[in-house]
């Protein structure tokens, strides 16, 4: 005699795995790294970290879409339209960097992330700041400051036009 099988069951527990899936990757984060290849000299961009020896990389960090995620607010978009910010880093940055970094996230602002590894990179950075580089250093449009104090990195970004406190759901954020 064969074995009875239950089809709605099997739709039910089709149908719930399809929502899991969907649940869990609408949180996933993707992070992107761009530089600039060592042997070829072209730019890559990619989810692998570059390989040692590799210029000008930077790293950006977002969450997957879902359909129901809110766009940036109207002011957060106008100001990193005329100021993107630019969070520059090293590997080995330490607490600075993370303070920089959750200042940034809690006001919701988008940014790029520059890890700095070359003599080259650094002196860039050196000439950009108009002084000897130090970490983490932001640039907010053509606006720089070297080293982290929340109440001047807060004091740019106010005067560029970003909110002072993000406005954006929880799932929508920067991760």
């Amino acid at each position: 005699m064969p074995t009875p099988t239950i089809r709605g069951g099997s739709r039910f527990f089709l149908a719930l795995s399809l929502l899991w899936l969907l649940l869990t990757g609408a949180s996933a984060e993707t992070i992107t790294y761009r530089w600039v290849d060592p042997s070829t000299g072209g730019t890559v961009i990619s989810d692998m970290p570059p390989p040692p020896g590799a210029r000008n990389v930077s790293r950006s960090t977002t969450s997957a879409s879902s359909s129901e995620e809110r766009p940036l607010p109207y002011a957060v978009r106008q100001a990193s339209e005329k100021f993107p910010v630019v969070l520059y880093a090293t590997e080995r940055c330490g607490t600075g960097c993370r303070d920089a970094r959750e200042l940034l996230r809690q006001r919701d602002i988008p940014f790029t992330e520059k890890i700095l590894g070359s003599e080259e990179e650094f002196a860039d950075l050196t000439r950009l700041l108009g002084s000897e580089a130090a970490f983490p250093s932001v640039s907010v449009g053509r606006q720089h400051l070297r080293g982290f104090d929340p109440a001047s990195w807060n004091s740019l970004l106010d005067a560029a036009g970003y909110p002072a406190r993000g406005n954006r759901p929880a799932a929508a954020r920067n991760p």
